[in-house]
């Protein structure tokens, strides 16, 4: 027994506690889901060196990388996709973003004048996008493209290979020296800089428009707004249209038609009773068009054109594209659409679109499948049913339209 040097042994018995402790640690098995992710992101190094990734770039941009708990978090909440349309476009063209808007078009008005004479894109709608994507560069993302992207192949429910080649492409860009790998700010889904470009969409697109030999959509406002044009120039845009006129639809008309692929002259579809909604003439009778109901035949219509689905290609969801073309035509002076949306209506969550396909199929209109996701044969199915019961046959998946499936 140690009377005497009692003080000082109890300090060192913990300390020998802590000791075992913190080695017990270490010789703990990592969890397995760790060990899984680290292993993953190990394996993807095959496809980073065909990117052009040097083994040195690879083991630096991964060493301690870890999953992004908030991109897998956020997959699947795209307020495009889960809000009622009228409700994600009273925050898309918030009156605050149209001002903001005016006010960026006056200060870069000279840049935006250059950009549209090079790639022949409406200065308006690469602010639109400017604006939509991060507030005018107000709020790049907080995550990291590389962990991002890495945390999307290795976890992802689906697209590995597709985000295995963001993942390799973001660290090829770090590599180049177009913006270090610390400062390649992303959203969840590794979209990065000012107007938001995922690492393969920025190696096709980005422009260097003020010749540094950077491409840096991060800091460089010119060089964001170039890439945007670019991107929407490969894509098909025309100069010389619009995206698209809000119209008034006759009564008795065939809404049938309105089935967002069968394209007419905007001189058939006035002989068809179709109308802008302002009262004005059609400036080229002869573009063509198809009609799009976004919030079922009780909201607006609208006869849209080519440059619509352009702009989807940069997001495929219409209320993206709605929301993009009308921030363009507000912050030069457009006002508010004419006709009231249906706020009395709701769309129908993922799961209740599983339960309404499900209930069409059994009731002998196929949807191609249940999978939450209101596509084309889905739309289909939905105008069969409608018309069948003497319901308006609009195609709109809403909570009207499952509450009578459910009653028959």
């Amino acid at each position: 027994m140690m009377v005497e040097g009692s003080a000082i042994g109890r300090p060192a018995a913990r300390l020998m506690v802590v000791l075992a402790v913190a080695l017990a640690a270490l010789a703990a098995p990592r969890p397995a889901a760790a060990d899984a992710f680290t292993n993953c992101v190990a394996s993807k190094w095959p496809a980073a060196r065909k990117a052009g990734v040097t083994r040195a770039n690879f083991d630096a941009a991964t060493r301690g990388l870890t999953p992004d708990p908030k991109t897998l978090e956020l997959v699947n909440k795209q307020s495009e996709f889960v809000k009622p349309i009228w409700e994600y476009l009273d925050t898309a063209v918030s009156d605050q973003r149209v001002a903001t808007g005016r006010e960026m078009l006056a200060k870069y008005r000279s840049t935006l004048n250059e950009v549209a004479r090079r790639y022949q894109v409406d200065p308006e709608v690469v602010l639109a996008i400017w604006g939509m994507e991060t507030s005018y560069g107000s709020y790049m993302g907080d995550h990291n493209a590389v962990r991002a992207a890495a945390t999307l192949a290795c976890n992802g429910r689906s697209r590995r290979d597709f985000w295995t080649a963001q993942f390799a492409a973001a660290i090829k860009i770090a590599q180049d020296g177009h913006v270090p790998l610390s400062e390649m700010n992303s959203s969840w889904g590794a979209a990065m800089g000012h107007t938001q470009f995922i690492p393969t969409s920025w190696q096709a697109y980005a422009a260097d428009y003020d010749g540094d030999g950077k491409r840096d959509i991060w800091r460089s406002i010119p060089d964001a707004f170039a890439s945007t044009a670019n991107y929407l120039d490969k894509a098909g845009w025309n100069y010389q249209e619009t995206w698209g006129y809000e119209v008034v639809i006759p009564k008795n008309f065939d809404h049938s038609l309105a089935d967002n692929k069968r394209k007419r002259a905007l001189s058939e579809w006035s002989r068809l009773g179709v109308r802008r909604a302002n009262g004005k003439d059609w400036p080229r009778p002869g573009d063509q068009a198809y009609l799009l109901y976004p919030g079922g035949a009780n909201g607006p219509a609208f006869l849209m054109l080519p440059n619509f689905d352009v702009i989807k290609r940069y997001n495929n969801a219409d209320a993206y594209a709605l929301a993009v073309g009308h921030l363009a035509d507000r912050i030069i002076g457009g006002g508010g659409f004419d006709q009231s949306w249906p706020r009395n209506e709701r769309p129908l969550s993922r799961t209740e679109v599983e339960e309404m396909q499900s209930l069409l199929t059994r009731r002998g209109f196929p949807t191609g499948g249940v999978d939450g996701k209101v596509g084309p044969m889905t739309r289909e199915a939905i105008r069969a049913y409608q018309k069948k019961v003497g319901k308006v046959p609009d195609g709109f998946a809403s909570s009207t339209l499952l509450v009578d499936l459910r009653r028959h």
